[in-house]
C-alpha cells in the first residue's frame, strides 16, 4: 500500500502570469506559499486483477481505462500505463473549488503513488511536470503551472515561468524569526461559496487576450510579485500586507467575475477592523479570503469576519512525499 500527499497552495501575487498566453509573450512570476492542507491519494493491488477500482466522491469498478469517468485518475493511469488490478482512493482536507489549488495537489499526489507503487523514484520537478502536462496538455484545462510546483515542491516560493516553458521555482528564505511572524499573521477565512475555477479562469484569459490593458494589468501583478519578494527578504512584513492590497486592487479590475459585492464587504470588514492586505486565494470569485493582520489586530479582525469560517495557517515544508509505504 502506498499513501501519497500533496499540500494546497496560497498565493500572493502574480496570478495569471503562469498561464501560457502571457508567459509566451512575457516571462511570468508568482509568489506562493504550500500550507498544511493536504490531499491525500492512496494505492494498493485490488484482489480482482481484471478490474480498476477508483473512490473519490463516488465509486467505479471499471474493467479499461476508457470506461473511467474521472479525468485526472484516468488519464494519470494511461500515462503511467497501469493495468487492471490496482485501487486508488483520494481523500483531502479542503474540497475543491476553494482556490487552493486542490486539483493540481491531487494530481502530484496520484502520480507520485503511481511512481512509488512501482517502486520508482521521481523528482519534485519531475511530479510538477508530469501534473502540467496531464492537466494543460492531455485535458486541456484552462489553469497555469503554479499550484503543480507548489504542491510538488512546499515552501514559501518565487517561482518564474520563462516563454520557452521552463520554470524556476525560488524558495524565499527568510529568518526563524521573521518567517514565524509572517506565518502567524496570515489568515484564511473561507467565504462560504465555491467555484468553477476553469470559469473564472477562462474569462480571464479571454479578457487579456484580447484587451492590451489586461494584459498590461497582470504584467504589472507580476512586477508587484518581484517588489513582495523583495520586500519580504528585507523583513518588511507592513510593506508586504500593503502590496497584498494593492495587488487585488489590480487583480479584481481583470473581470468582473473575480469579486462579488459580499466578497468586497467582507475584505473591507476585515480591513476596517486591521487587516492590512489581502486577497482571494487562486483565480476567484469565491473560495477563501487571504489576509495579512497583525497578531494584535486578529481579534477584531475575527469578530468582524464571525459568519466566516477560519481555517487554521501553517506553512508546508514538505510538498510531495510518501508518507507510508508497503
Amino acid at each position: 500500500m502506498i499513501v501519497s500527499s500533496a499540500p494546497f497552495r496560497v498565493s500572493f501575487a502574480g496570478g495569471g502570469s503562469d498561464i501560457a498566453s502571457y508567459y509566451r509573450r512575457q516571462a511570468g512570476a508568482v509568489l506562493s506559499c504550500a500550507i498544511a492542507k493536504y490531499s491525500f491519494v492512496i494505492v494498493h493491488n485490488y484482489f480482482n486483477e481484471n478490474k480498476y477500482h477508483l473512490k473519490y466522491t463516488r465509486t467505479e469498478l471499471a474493467d479499461t481505462l476508457e470506461e473511467i469517468a474521472h479525468p485526472l485518475l484516468r488519464e494519470a493511469l494511461r500515462m503511467h500505463r497501469v493495468e487492471p488490478g490496482i485501487e486508488v482512493a483520494s481523500v483531502a482536507d479542503i474540497p475543491s473549488g476553494t482556490g487552493l489549488g486542490s486539483s493540481s495537489s491531487f494530481s502530484v499526489a496520484l502520480i507520485n503513488a503511481l511512481y512509488a507503487h512501482k517502486s520508482r523514484f521521481a523528482s519534485k520537478d519531475q511530479l510538477a511536470e508530469e501534473a502540467c502536462k496531464l492537466e494543460i496538455d492531455i485535458l486541456k484545462e484552462p489553469i497555469g503551472k503554479q499550484d503543480q510546483y507548489a504542491a510538488a515542491h512546499g515552501g514559501l516560493n518565487f517561482i518564474e515561468f520563462n516563454s520557452n516553458g521552463g520554470v524556476n521555482v525560488q524558495p524565499v528564505v527568510l529568518g526563524s524569526e521573521k518567517m514565524a511572524e509572517l506565518e502567524s499573521n496570515i489568515l484564511l477565512f473561507f467565504t462560504g461559496s465555491q467555484r468553477d475555477t476553469r470559469s473564472v479562469l477562462s474569462t480571464q484569459v479571454q479578457a487579456m487576450e484580447a484587451d492590451e490593458e489586461k494584459f498590461r494589468t497582470v504584467e504589472r501583478m507580476v512586477q508587484l510579485s518581484y517588489e513582495m519578494r523583495d520586500i519580504l527578504m528585507a523583513g518588511d512584513l507592513s510593506a508586504f500586507g500593503e502590496a497584498l492590497h494593492r495587488g487585488w486592487m489590480m487583480k479584481r479590475s481583470l473581470t468582473s467575475k473575480i469579486t462579488n459585492n459580499a466578497i468586497d464587504e467582507f475584505y473591507e470588514a476585515a480591513r476596517a477592523a486591521g487587516a492590512i492586505g489581502g486577497k482571494l486565494a487562486g483565480a476567484g470569485g469565491g473560495g477563501f479570503l487571504v489576509l495579512y493582520c497583525p497578531k494584535d489586530r486578529q481579534e477584531k479582525v475575527r469578530q468582524a469576519l464571525s459568519q466566516l469560517k477560519e481555517i487554521e495557517f501553517r506553512f508546508d515544508w514538505s510538498g510531495a512525499r510518501i508518507a507510508f509505504a508497503q
